[in-house]
Parts: structure tokens; C-alpha cells; sequence
């Protein structure tokens, strides 16, 4: 099952070219995505964060904001990421699959496997850009047009350091209201991640007109490049150049 989307999600690895009517659509989301593209919020550094610690070159942090594609393309283009992975968490390993993912019932979440060098960006600065440009975490089993768990605003953490500084990060920001409204974001354990099927692999770059990344992802591009200019880098990081 596929969620209700304004941009239906492709049923298959297959890209097609788009026809003279889905080019006519596209101009109409480029409406819609200016009106969108408001003002992100501005959300504070984290209090407390992790310290890089020595000789440590590669960390890895995992984070759900909704589809993964947007959340990939984010992080793509943040320095000190090595690579950005969509995938699935939360649930069982037999049921991370796309299609079973979808139906809502499985547990997992739409997901990103971040891996970054914690000497270039810490974990807390990763953590404030999604909380600020990467998805709407005041949204509950949502974001944007999905519906479903499966698009659930959650926190993975790799281990206790994480845990501790999510848990605190998130109560920093509701103390402040940062948002006007409660922040629905869980902390969740971290059973396993599960890459998703080759091609939601870079979506949002192999696909820039793609009338749902139109929509609801290149506005976070261009928040985070007007936000975080000192952490946005032009090219991203793509999977199908660094591999899983």
C-alpha cells in the first residue's frame, strides 16, 4: 500500500520521462513549492552534545522525518557527512521492504543512515539540522502530504552519548517552544538499519523534477543552504558513488 500523496511515490525502480501532462504538473508544483517555502524556524545549538572523540574518523547517526528521500537529500549536502543511506528502522529485518513498510503495520520508519567524521561536525549539529530544515517534527505519524508511522519523526541513537544528548535536545526545545506546538520526535532503540531498494538510492538528485521532490524536498535544500551556509557543500555525497 502507498501512502496518500499530493505526488504519488514511483510502484518501481523504473524512471520514466515525464509526459507533456506530468510537465504541466510540474509547473504547477513549482507553484506550490514557492508558496511552501517559508522561513524555517530557528531552532538553538544543542546544550549538551557528543565531543569527537581521539582518533575517532567516522560515527554513525540514523534519523526518520517522514520519506527518506528529502531527509537524504539533506544530509547529502552537509559537510562531514560520508555518506547519506535510505532505509528503513524499527522494525524486523523480513519486513524491510518498501512495499511492506508502506502498509503502516511493520514498526519501522522511513529512515537515513548518516555516517559522518565527528571531527568536521558533531552529532548535536547534525541533530539541529534536522530539527530545523531536514522535516517538521511537531508533526505526529506525518510529514507534509504522508500518512502513516512509517513516516514518524524518530531519533535511532548508535549509543548511549546519543541517546543522552537527543533526549536533552529534545526537552531543550520544548522547554523554549521553539515550534509553538509540542515536538512529536520519539527516541527510540535502534534494532538494525536496513538500506532501502537501489532505486530510493539518491532520489532526490537523480530526480530534481520529480513533481514530489518539487514539492517537498528541494525547499529543504534550499533552507539548508540559507541556514547552515558554514555546513552546506554544493555537491552531495551520493550513494552510487561511495557505495553502502
Amino acid at each position: 500500500m502507498i501512502a496518500r500523496t499530493s505526488c504519488p511515490k514511483p510502484l518501481s525502480g523504473r524512471r520514466r520521462r515525464p509526459p507533456a501532462l506530468a510537465i504541466l504538473l510540474l509547473a504547477v508544483c513549482g507553484l506550490a513549492a514557492s508558496v511552501r517555502s517559508e522561513p524555517a524556524v530557528t531552532v538553538p545549538g544543542p546544550a549538551l552534545d557528543v565531543p569527537a572523540a581521539a582518533g575517532v574518523t567516522s560515527e554513525m547517526a540514523v534519523l526518520a522525518g517522514g520519506c527518506f528521500w528529502g531527509v537524504q537529500g539533506v544530509f547529502q549536502h552537509v559537510i562531514g557527512v560520508k555518506s547519506a543511506v535510505s532505509g528503513h528502522a524499527g522494525g524486523n529485518a523480513d519486513t524491510a521492504t518498501y512495499a511492506k513498510v508502506g502498509s503502516g503495520t511493520t514498526g519501522h520508519a522511513e529512515s537515513v543512515r548518516i555516517v559522518y567524521d565527528p571531527r568536521k561536525i558533531s552529532y548535536g549539529r547534525l541533530l539541529q539540522i534536522f530539527f530545523a530544515v531536514a522535516h517538521d517534527p511537531t508533526e505526529l505519524n506525518r510529514q507534509g502530504p504522508d500518512r502513516g508511522t512509517q513516516y514518524r519523526s524518530t531519533v535511532f541513537p548508535t549509543n548511549a552519548d546519543q541517546a543522552r544528548v537527543a533526549k536533552s535536545y529534545i526537552a531543550q526545545l520544548q522547554r523554549a517552544n521553539t515550534f509553538g506546538k509540542p515536538v512529536a520526535t520519539t527516541i527510540e532503540p535502534l534494532k538494525a538499519f536496513h538500506p532501502a531498494e537501489g532505486y530510493h538510492q539518491d532520489f532526490l538528485t537523480l530526480n530534481p523534477n520529480y513533481p514530489y521532490i518539487v514539492i517537498n524536498d528541494l525547499p529543504k535544500i534550499d533552507a539548508l543552504k540559507r541556514v547552515f551556509p558554514a555546513d552546506y557543500q554544493e555537491t552531495p555525497v551520493l550513494v552510487g558513488a561511495s557505495g553502502r
